[in-house]
């Protein structure tokens, strides 16, 4: 038996260095390796210049990868488009685990500035927290007609403060 804990105890420590090894080795790559772990700040990309994007094309793009400049790390989110205007959502804001585990749109609603990816073009952009208005329902629908197969998502996700929603608007 004690064999089996000692077996069972050097198993568990492994694991907790190899799970410690991958968030801390994350943070140095150039963005996030994974939807769950934070990234380090972009080193690659070309920065667009020029007009404001057709950003219709983000339509069927599933992820995309955004960084924050304070602090300096990057995610992979969910992203939607309505009427031109681009949405990146973040949920579980209410619960403990989001609590816990989603500390970007606390920080993001300190600092918004962020650097969108999007295969290989970066964007300078504000992330401006949407918290109620005409833009809910619409925002809504398209996250439900996108990530939730149809089933529609309830406006107060929003005015509740489970799902927070960031727009992302040009940085001037």
């Amino acid at each position: 038996m004690k064999m089996l804990l000692k077996i069972l105890g050097g198993f568990v420590l492994l694991l907790v260095f190899i799970v410690v090894g991958v968030v801390m080795g994350a943070r140095f790559s150039d963005g996030p390796p994974f939807a769950m772990v934070a990234g380090g700040a972009f080193t690659t990309g070309e920065l667009h210049t020029g007009p404001e994007p057709d950003w219709s094309f983000v339509h069927d793009i599933q992820e995309v990868q955004f960084q924050l400049l304070n602090p300096e790390r990057s995610r992979i989110t969910w992203i939607v488009e309505v009427d031109g205007r681009i949405f990146i959502p973040s949920g579980y804001m209410t619960t403990t685990w989001g609590k816990l585990w989603k500390q970007w749109p606390i920080e993001a609603e300190k600092d918004g500035r962020t650097i969108l990816r999007i295969n290989g073009k970066l964007y300078e952009r504000n992330l401006v927290r949407l918290k109620d208005g005409p833009l809910v329902a619409p925002v809504i629908a398209e996250i439900s007609r996108k990530y939730a197969g149809g089933s529609e998502f309830p406006n107060d996700v929003v005015t509740s403060g489970y799902l927070w929603v960031f727009e992302l608007q040009p940085r001037s």
